[in-house]
Protein backbone atom coordinates (compact mmCIF):
# COMPACT_ATOMS: atom_id res chain seq x y z
CA UNK A 1 0.00 0.00 0.00
CA UNK A 2 1.41 3.21 -0.83
CA UNK A 3 1.99 5.60 2.05
CA UNK A 4 0.16 9.04 2.23
CA UNK A 5 2.94 12.21 1.59
CA UNK A 6 4.56 13.21 4.88
CA UNK A 7 2.37 15.62 6.62
CA UNK A 8 -0.87 14.66 4.83
CA UNK A 9 -3.33 12.62 6.81
CA UNK A 10 -4.86 9.47 5.52
CA UNK A 11 -8.20 9.68 3.63
CA UNK A 12 -8.62 5.85 3.78
CA UNK A 13 -9.92 4.49 6.60
CA UNK A 14 -7.94 2.78 9.52
CA UNK A 15 -7.56 -0.96 9.01
CA UNK A 16 -10.02 -2.86 11.26
CA UNK A 17 -6.95 -3.93 13.38
CA UNK A 18 -6.32 -0.30 13.92
CA UNK A 19 -9.96 0.51 15.04
CA UNK A 20 -9.68 -1.87 17.15
CA UNK A 21 -7.56 0.15 19.64
CA UNK A 22 -10.52 2.64 20.03
CA UNK A 23 -11.64 0.16 23.30
CA UNK A 24 -8.92 0.89 24.68
CA UNK A 25 -9.11 3.92 27.97
CA UNK A 26 -5.56 4.63 27.22
CA UNK A 27 -4.78 7.03 24.35
CA UNK A 28 -3.03 4.99 21.91
CA UNK A 29 -1.50 6.67 18.06
CA UNK A 30 0.25 4.94 15.56
CA UNK A 31 3.43 6.59 14.03
CA UNK A 32 5.98 7.00 11.49
CA UNK A 33 9.38 7.65 11.80
CA UNK A 34 9.23 11.10 11.29
CA UNK A 35 5.98 11.42 13.76
CA UNK A 36 3.35 11.30 11.15
CA UNK A 37 0.23 10.04 12.96
CA UNK A 38 -1.59 7.32 11.14
CA UNK A 39 -3.87 6.83 13.67
CA UNK A 40 -5.55 8.29 16.85
CA UNK A 41 -7.67 6.14 19.31
CA UNK A 42 -11.04 7.49 20.96
CA UNK A 43 -9.19 7.82 24.11
CA UNK A 44 -6.90 10.48 21.98
CA UNK A 45 -9.52 12.29 20.33
CA UNK A 46 -11.13 12.71 23.77
CA UNK A 47 -7.93 14.08 25.71
CA UNK A 48 -7.35 16.43 23.39
CA UNK A 49 -10.90 17.59 22.94
CA UNK A 50 -10.06 17.32 18.84
CA UNK A 51 -11.17 15.55 15.90
CA UNK A 52 -9.15 12.31 14.73
CA UNK A 53 -8.62 14.22 11.27
CA UNK A 54 -7.40 16.92 13.30
CA UNK A 55 -5.27 14.43 14.75
CA UNK A 56 -3.68 13.17 12.53
CA UNK A 57 -3.28 15.98 10.03
CA UNK A 58 0.13 17.27 11.79
CA UNK A 59 2.97 15.48 13.60
CA UNK A 60 2.57 13.61 16.70
CA UNK A 61 5.58 15.55 18.00
CA UNK A 62 3.90 18.73 17.59
CA UNK A 63 1.49 17.67 20.52
CA UNK A 64 4.51 17.92 22.95
CA UNK A 65 6.02 20.23 25.24
CA UNK A 66 9.29 19.42 24.84
CA UNK A 67 9.01 16.78 21.70
CA UNK A 68 12.93 16.01 21.60
CA UNK A 69 13.30 13.11 23.66
CA UNK A 70 9.75 11.48 22.71
CA UNK A 71 11.67 12.00 18.55
CA UNK A 72 14.96 10.29 19.45
CA UNK A 73 12.79 7.38 21.15
CA UNK A 74 10.74 6.90 18.43
CA UNK A 75 14.09 6.86 16.05
CA UNK A 76 15.69 4.75 18.34
CA UNK A 77 12.43 1.71 18.45
CA UNK A 78 12.11 2.02 14.68
CA UNK A 79 16.25 1.46 14.02
CA UNK A 80 15.81 -1.51 16.38
CA UNK A 81 17.92 -0.45 19.70
CA UNK A 82 14.57 -0.78 21.54
CA UNK A 83 11.93 -3.38 21.39
CA UNK A 84 10.07 -0.84 23.68
CA UNK A 85 11.23 2.38 25.31
CA UNK A 86 9.63 4.72 28.26
CA UNK A 87 9.96 8.09 28.91
CA UNK A 88 7.53 10.91 30.79
CA UNK A 89 6.37 14.12 28.97
CA UNK A 90 3.95 16.75 29.04
CA UNK A 91 0.98 16.27 26.27
CA UNK A 92 -0.28 19.75 25.25
CA UNK A 93 -4.01 20.18 25.13
CA UNK A 94 -5.64 22.93 23.04
CA UNK A 95 -8.27 24.27 26.19
CA UNK A 96 -6.48 23.21 28.95
CA UNK A 97 -3.16 22.85 31.07
CA UNK A 98 -0.22 20.43 29.75
CA UNK A 99 -1.32 16.27 30.96
CA UNK A 100 1.63 14.72 32.16
CA UNK A 101 1.71 11.59 30.83
CA UNK A 102 3.96 8.66 31.13
CA UNK A 103 4.52 7.59 27.06
CA UNK A 104 5.36 3.84 25.92
CA UNK A 105 7.09 3.16 22.68
CA UNK A 106 6.89 -0.38 20.90
CA UNK A 107 8.41 -1.50 17.54
CA UNK A 108 5.35 -2.68 15.04
CA UNK A 109 7.00 -5.47 12.88
CA UNK A 110 7.71 -5.27 9.16
CA UNK A 111 6.91 -1.41 8.79
CA UNK A 112 8.74 2.11 10.06
CA UNK A 113 5.90 2.55 12.28
CA UNK A 114 5.36 2.69 16.21
CA UNK A 115 2.72 2.30 18.86
CA UNK A 116 2.81 5.22 21.34
CA UNK A 117 1.15 4.61 24.44
CA UNK A 118 0.07 7.20 26.89
CA UNK A 119 -1.08 6.74 30.33
CA UNK A 120 -2.17 9.59 32.13
CA UNK A 121 0.07 10.10 35.31
CA UNK A 122 -2.55 11.02 36.93
CA UNK A 123 -5.09 7.91 36.13
CA UNK A 124 -4.28 5.61 38.71
CA UNK A 125 -3.81 8.00 41.51
CA UNK A 126 -7.67 8.98 40.63
CA UNK A 127 -8.72 5.54 40.39
CA UNK A 128 -7.33 5.01 43.92
CA UNK A 129 -9.23 7.76 45.40
CA UNK A 130 -12.71 6.08 43.70
CA UNK A 131 -11.72 3.03 45.38
CA UNK A 132 -11.37 4.98 48.42
CA UNK A 133 -14.26 6.71 47.98
CA UNK A 134 -16.95 4.46 47.22
CA UNK A 135 -15.22 2.49 50.72
CA UNK A 136 -15.87 5.23 52.48
CA UNK A 137 -19.20 5.74 51.27
CA UNK A 138 -20.15 2.05 51.94
CA UNK A 139 -18.39 2.68 55.19
CA UNK A 140 -20.81 6.06 55.91
CA UNK A 141 -23.82 3.82 55.11
CA UNK A 142 -23.35 1.62 57.35
CA UNK A 143 -22.77 4.33 60.35
CA UNK A 144 -26.08 6.35 59.25
CA UNK A 145 -28.23 3.29 59.29
CA UNK A 146 -26.86 1.72 63.04
CA UNK A 147 -26.93 4.85 64.14
CA UNK A 148 -30.28 6.44 62.88
CA UNK A 149 -31.77 2.71 64.37
CA UNK A 150 -30.17 3.16 67.70
CA UNK A 151 -31.65 7.18 67.90
CA UNK A 152 -35.02 6.11 65.85
CA UNK A 153 -35.66 3.51 68.70
CA UNK A 154 -35.61 5.30 71.80
CA UNK A 155 -37.02 8.20 70.12
CA UNK A 156 -40.09 7.15 70.28
CA UNK A 157 -40.05 6.08 73.74
CA UNK A 158 -38.83 10.14 74.59
CA UNK A 159 -42.00 12.01 72.51
CA UNK A 160 -44.87 9.22 74.25
CA UNK A 161 -43.34 9.75 77.63
CA UNK A 162 -43.42 13.70 77.12
CA UNK A 163 -47.16 13.60 75.41
CA UNK A 164 -48.17 11.75 78.57
CA UNK A 165 -46.69 14.00 81.09
CA UNK A 166 -48.10 16.67 79.24
CA UNK A 167 -52.12 15.49 80.17
CA UNK A 168 -50.63 15.12 83.19
CA UNK A 169 -49.10 19.01 84.49
CA UNK A 170 -51.42 22.11 85.15
CA UNK A 171 -48.52 24.68 84.70
CA UNK A 172 -48.28 26.32 81.75
CA UNK A 173 -44.61 26.82 82.55
CA UNK A 174 -44.50 22.86 82.23
CA UNK A 175 -46.61 22.50 79.54
CA UNK A 176 -43.96 24.80 77.44
CA UNK A 177 -41.13 22.69 78.32
CA UNK A 178 -42.95 19.32 77.13
CA UNK A 179 -43.50 20.77 74.25
CA UNK A 180 -39.83 21.73 73.67
CA UNK A 181 -39.19 17.87 74.51
CA UNK A 182 -42.07 16.90 71.90
CA UNK A 183 -40.89 19.66 68.88
CA UNK A 184 -36.91 18.88 69.48
CA UNK A 185 -38.01 14.78 69.26
CA UNK A 186 -40.01 15.51 66.29
CA UNK A 187 -36.89 17.07 64.47
CA UNK A 188 -34.98 14.43 65.42
CA UNK A 189 -37.19 12.33 63.84
CA UNK A 190 -37.12 14.45 60.87
CA UNK A 191 -33.37 13.79 60.83
CA UNK A 192 -33.41 10.31 61.12
CA UNK A 193 -36.00 9.95 58.23
CA UNK A 194 -33.43 12.22 55.94
CA UNK A 195 -30.78 9.61 56.72
CA UNK A 196 -32.50 6.60 56.50
CA UNK A 197 -34.18 7.74 52.77
CA UNK A 198 -31.76 7.06 50.44
CA UNK A 199 -31.62 3.26 52.08
CA UNK A 200 -34.89 2.15 52.10
CA UNK A 201 -36.67 4.30 49.16
CA UNK A 202 -36.94 1.66 46.14
CA UNK A 203 -34.59 2.10 42.88
CA UNK A 204 -37.70 3.07 40.59
CA UNK A 205 -35.81 2.24 36.99
CA UNK A 206 -37.14 4.16 33.59
CA UNK A 207 -35.65 6.46 31.15
CA UNK A 208 -33.75 9.89 32.15
CA UNK A 209 -33.22 12.31 29.64
CA UNK A 210 -30.44 14.26 31.70
CA UNK A 211 -31.70 17.81 30.05
CA UNK A 212 -35.04 17.03 31.72
CA UNK A 213 -33.30 16.46 35.00
CA UNK A 214 -31.41 19.65 34.67
CA UNK A 215 -34.32 21.86 33.35
CA UNK A 216 -36.39 20.97 36.50
CA UNK A 217 -33.39 21.75 38.86
CA UNK A 218 -32.67 24.90 36.95
CA UNK A 219 -36.38 26.14 37.61
CA UNK A 220 -36.35 25.30 41.01
CA UNK A 221 -33.53 27.21 41.85
CA UNK A 222 -34.70 30.34 39.53
CA UNK A 223 -38.08 30.13 41.34
CA UNK A 224 -36.21 30.25 44.95
CA UNK A 225 -33.05 33.04 43.67
CA UNK A 226 -35.42 34.98 41.61
CA UNK A 227 -33.17 38.18 41.24
CA UNK A 228 -29.13 38.50 40.97
CA UNK A 229 -28.63 34.92 40.23
CA UNK A 230 -28.27 33.28 36.28
CA UNK A 231 -28.46 29.91 35.83
CA UNK A 232 -26.83 28.84 32.21
CA UNK A 233 -27.18 26.05 30.15
CA UNK A 234 -24.81 24.58 27.90
CA UNK A 235 -26.02 21.20 26.50
CA UNK A 236 -24.59 18.31 24.37
CA UNK A 237 -27.93 17.36 23.46
CA UNK A 238 -26.44 14.79 21.80
CA UNK A 239 -26.53 12.37 24.87
CA UNK A 240 -28.78 9.41 25.15
CA UNK A 241 -31.34 8.62 27.17
CA UNK A 242 -30.69 6.10 29.99
CA UNK A 243 -32.24 3.63 32.60
CA UNK A 244 -32.38 4.90 36.06
CA UNK A 245 -34.06 6.81 39.24
CA UNK A 246 -35.62 10.47 37.46
CA UNK A 247 -36.39 11.69 41.17
CA UNK A 248 -33.07 10.44 42.77
CA UNK A 249 -31.03 12.82 39.95
CA UNK A 250 -33.24 15.45 40.33
CA UNK A 251 -33.05 15.68 44.12
CA UNK A 252 -28.76 14.73 43.53
CA UNK A 253 -28.48 17.87 41.00
CA UNK A 254 -30.63 20.04 42.95
CA UNK A 255 -28.65 19.18 46.71
CA UNK A 256 -25.56 20.18 44.69
CA UNK A 257 -26.70 23.38 42.62
CA UNK A 258 -28.79 24.64 46.13
CA UNK A 259 -25.84 24.14 47.74
CA UNK A 260 -23.76 26.49 45.55
CA UNK A 261 -26.82 29.25 45.54
CA UNK A 262 -26.53 29.48 48.96
CA UNK A 263 -22.78 29.64 48.94
CA UNK A 264 -23.45 32.89 45.97
CA UNK A 265 -25.07 35.00 48.94
CA UNK A 266 -22.69 37.88 48.25
CA UNK A 267 -22.60 37.63 44.50
CA UNK A 268 -26.37 37.62 44.32
CA UNK A 269 -26.47 40.67 47.06
CA UNK A 270 -23.96 42.38 43.60
CA UNK A 271 -26.02 40.49 41.02
CA UNK A 272 -23.27 38.46 39.03
CA UNK A 273 -23.81 35.63 40.57
CA UNK A 274 -23.59 32.38 37.94
CA UNK A 275 -24.32 28.73 37.96
CA UNK A 276 -23.85 26.84 34.92
CA UNK A 277 -24.95 23.18 33.96
CA UNK A 278 -23.00 21.25 31.34
CA UNK A 279 -22.98 18.36 29.94
CA UNK A 280 -21.07 16.34 27.81
CA UNK A 281 -19.87 12.80 26.68
CA UNK A 282 -16.91 11.05 27.90
CA UNK A 283 -15.58 8.11 26.37
CA UNK A 284 -13.58 4.87 27.23
CA UNK A 285 -14.41 6.11 31.69
CA UNK A 286 -13.31 3.83 34.07
CA UNK A 287 -15.75 3.63 37.68
CA UNK A 288 -15.06 1.17 40.40
CA UNK A 289 -12.72 -1.07 38.45
CA UNK A 290 -15.25 -1.29 35.21
CA UNK A 291 -14.68 0.07 31.91
CA UNK A 292 -17.47 1.92 30.12
CA UNK A 293 -17.15 2.91 26.93
CA UNK A 294 -19.14 6.08 27.30
CA UNK A 295 -20.31 8.35 29.88
CA UNK A 296 -22.17 11.07 30.98
CA UNK A 297 -20.23 13.99 32.01
CA UNK A 298 -22.51 16.51 33.70
CA UNK A 299 -20.81 18.99 35.17
CA UNK A 300 -22.40 22.30 37.67
CA UNK A 301 -20.07 25.00 38.21
CA UNK A 302 -20.33 28.04 39.70
CA UNK A 303 -18.52 31.32 40.66
CA UNK A 304 -18.91 31.53 44.36
CA UNK A 305 -16.02 31.99 46.91
CA UNK A 306 -15.35 27.88 46.93
CA UNK A 307 -15.34 25.17 49.29
CA UNK A 308 -13.34 25.64 52.65
CA UNK A 309 -10.43 24.22 52.51
CA UNK A 310 -10.71 22.55 56.02
CA UNK A 311 -13.66 20.74 54.61
CA UNK A 312 -12.49 20.03 50.75
CA UNK A 313 -11.57 16.46 51.63
CA UNK A 314 -14.60 15.85 53.85
CA UNK A 315 -17.46 17.37 52.11
CA UNK A 316 -19.38 13.76 50.95
CA UNK A 317 -19.04 12.71 54.91
CA UNK A 318 -22.35 12.77 56.50
CA UNK A 319 -22.97 15.99 58.44
CA UNK A 320 -20.27 17.83 57.33
CA UNK A 321 -20.96 21.62 56.58
CA UNK A 322 -19.60 24.75 55.45
CA UNK A 323 -22.71 26.69 56.27
CA UNK A 324 -23.97 27.78 59.63
CA UNK A 325 -27.12 25.90 60.02
CA UNK A 326 -26.59 23.55 57.18
CA UNK A 327 -27.72 19.64 57.78
CA UNK A 328 -24.04 18.18 56.43
CA UNK A 329 -26.83 15.99 54.49
CA UNK A 330 -27.31 17.23 50.48
CA UNK A 331 -24.03 16.24 49.21
CA UNK A 332 -23.65 13.36 50.92
CA UNK A 333 -27.33 11.86 49.59
CA UNK A 334 -26.10 13.13 46.52
CA UNK A 335 -23.44 11.01 46.27
CA UNK A 336 -25.35 7.76 47.36
CA UNK A 337 -28.14 8.44 44.86
CA UNK A 338 -25.33 9.06 41.78
CA UNK A 339 -23.40 5.74 43.49
CA UNK A 340 -26.50 3.73 42.98
CA UNK A 341 -26.47 4.54 39.21
CA UNK A 342 -22.87 3.33 39.40
CA UNK A 343 -21.30 6.96 39.06
CA UNK A 344 -19.27 9.16 40.92
CA UNK A 345 -19.05 12.96 41.78
CA UNK A 346 -15.87 14.72 42.56
CA UNK A 347 -15.23 18.50 43.42
CA UNK A 348 -12.58 20.78 42.17
CA UNK A 349 -13.33 24.08 43.93
CA UNK A 350 -10.90 27.07 43.62
CA UNK A 351 -11.70 30.61 45.27
CA UNK A 352 -14.19 31.84 42.16
CA UNK A 353 -14.70 28.56 40.14
CA UNK A 354 -16.44 25.20 41.78
CA UNK A 355 -17.21 22.31 39.51
CA UNK A 356 -18.95 19.06 41.13
CA UNK A 357 -18.72 16.58 38.29
CA UNK A 358 -21.12 13.41 37.94
CA UNK A 359 -19.88 10.77 35.95
CA UNK A 360 -22.40 8.25 35.15
CA UNK A 361 -21.97 5.40 32.28
CA UNK A 362 -24.38 5.86 29.19
CA UNK A 363 -25.74 2.78 27.11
Amino acid sequence: MKPDPVGEPSTRPPPASFTALDHLATMVAIVQSEGRCQFANAAFEHVLGLSRRAVQRGSLFDWFVEPQALRDTVAAVVRNDYATSRLEAQLKRPASAPLPVHVIVNQMERTNSVIVELVEIEQQTRQDREERALDQAQANKELIRNLAHEIKNPLGGIRGAAQLLEMEVESRALTEYTQVIIQEADRLQSLVDRLLAPHRKPHVVSDVNIHEVCERVRSLILAEFPRGLTVERDYDISIPDFRGDREQLIQAVLNIAHNAAQALGDRIAVGDASITLRTRIARQVTLGKQRYRLALDLHIEDNGPGVPESIRDRIFYPLVSGRDGGSGLGLTLAQTFVQQHQGMIECDSVPGKTIFKIVIPLP
